[in-house]
């Protein structure tokens, strides 16, 4: 059918105008589009039919690497078996063994699962879960939330509100009421560090005194990312993890893990929870749960959460949320081909093997032009760049361009560039990564 415009509702391929793109320059993209049409390995295709390696697994997502043969069968499989199942008051084989697997993976206190389809919904459902718990314990009036400074917990109200990246914050109006933030832990200090930072752990006492302003009756939760990823890979400084936790825990304040990144062998183990040795009440995931094939998200938590919910006549509701795809039938089918790769592969492991590595190519950066630090953890690291005077942003956002034209993707925000492979990646590959990033920012104006 015609619509008026000399076109039709079945536009061409190369009709860009409708689609409105997420967190991109639009008119910069649509006037020279970067189009990748295959995926395998290490590997994207592009629309020229170059080859282009992968130095972000997708987007902190493809651990595995693309075309994994396991989840493919295994969604194809699923599709034509069952399609989908309602989750509400229903269920399918697929959701429950998912759970157990998660379960099983996860670090011993974590026994409960409940399934959500993005990081994003993974955060309001966690943020959620920690103020109905305090209310069925008779805590009602904690209600407040703590996030931090540069902290990113999703694009959603709740996650914006307690997420400290401006941008993401400013054009939405006041979000939501009672919200306080930590400061955040990037300091000058630990320029060019090596995996944990020295300095720092005496920020987590900030939020002695956020509870001393507010009370701790009224806080209910503080989330933060236990390496921050999306604003530049801030590694926590060695001692604040667990300082956090043991001030949360003496004020009976839930502390959430959002795991959205670091989930799924990012740092060497299935969760940092478990890589640096701190429990949450809650952690959140998504991304690599699936190897990024299909949308899903999960929030992990400990039994004394959940069993709190569990009271009551057995016939009523004991939580009042979850979305139409929780738990989705392929999905789930994705998700277990996905975990069993990892774990008949080795990839966790294999990460950790090949950090060491990582790090020495990684930091072989740090004398070029415009570097002014270089971070890494596990299979992880951040190159930030000194910003051009009255245009920040530009340098790193040329950096792309420039990386992508030689056959790298990397990815960028404000001036700094995050690299995160797939967890399948070779030293060979690693050595062309950095080796091309190198050439890149040596051109850098």
């Amino acid at each position: 059918m015609a619509d008026g415009r000399g076109g039709s509702h079945g536009a061409a391929p190369n009709d860009l105008d409708a689609f409105w793109m997420p967190f991109t320059a639009n008119r910069q993209f649509k006037a020279a589009p970067r189009m990748f049409v295959a995926a395998e390995g290490m590997h994207y295709t592009t629309q020229d039919g170059r080859q282009v390696l992968d130095g972000t697994a997708g987007l902190w997502c493809c651990n595995a690497g693309h075309g994994q043969p396991r989840i493919i069968e295994a969604i194809r499989e699923q599709a034509g078996i069952l399609d989908y199942a309602p989750a509400f008051q229903m269920g399918h084989p697929k959701a429950f063994e998912l759970a157990s697997a998660l379960r099983d993976m996860a670090p011993e206190p974590f026994e409960h699962v409940f399934f959500t389809n993005s990081g994003s919904e993974s955060v309001e459902t966690a943020l959620k879960i920690a103020m109905a718990y305090h209310k069925t314990r008779g805590e009602g009036g904690r209600t407040r939330l703590i996030g931090r400074e540069r902290g990113y917990h999703g694009v959603n109200f709740g996650g914006i509100s307690v997420g400290g990246i401006v941008t993401n914050r400013k054009a939405f109006g006041t979000l939501l009421a009672g919200v306080d933030h930590l400061p955040h832990t990037h300091i000058p200090q630990n320029a060019f560090t090596r995996g944990q930072p020295e300095h720092g752990a005496h920020l987590a006492d900030e939020l002695e005194r956020i509870v001393a302003l507010h009370g701790a009756e009224t806080i209910a939760a503080v989330i933060v990312e236990p390496m921050a990823g999306s604003t530049g890979v801030l590694l926590p400084p060695k001692g604040y993890l667990k300082r956090l936790r043991e001030i949360t825990a003496r004020h009976g304040i839930i502390l959430i893990f959002d795991e959205v990144i670091t989930g799924f062998g990012r740092l060497g183990a299935s969760f940092a929870a478990e890589r640096f040795d701190v429990m949450p009440d809650l952690i959140t995931c998504a991304k690599g749960l699936t190897n990024g094939v299909i949308p899903m998200g999960a929030v992990l938590a400990t039994s004394e959460i959940h069993d709190a919910f569990m009271q009551g006549p057995e016939h009523l509701i004991e939580l009042f949320h979850g979305y139409t795809y929780s738990g989705n039938p392929i999905a789930a089918a994705a998700g277990l081909a996905t975990l069993r790769t990892y774990r008949e592969d080795g990839l966790f492991e294999r990460a950790d093997g090949l950090a060491g590595y990582w790090e020495e190519a990684l930091h072989s950066l740090a004398g070029l032009p415009h570097v002014i630090d270089v971070r890494n953890m596990g299979l992880i690291g951040a190159i930030e760049l000194e910003p051009i005077e009255g245009a920040p942003t530009k340098r790193a956002f040329q950096a792309f361009l420039d990386a992508y034209d030689k056959g790298i993707l990397i990815r960028t925000t404000g001036d700094i560039i995050a690299l995160s492979p797939p967890l399948i990646i070779e030293k060979a590959h690693i050595d062309e990564l950095i080796g091309t990033l190198g050439e890149v920012l040596s051109a850098l104006d």
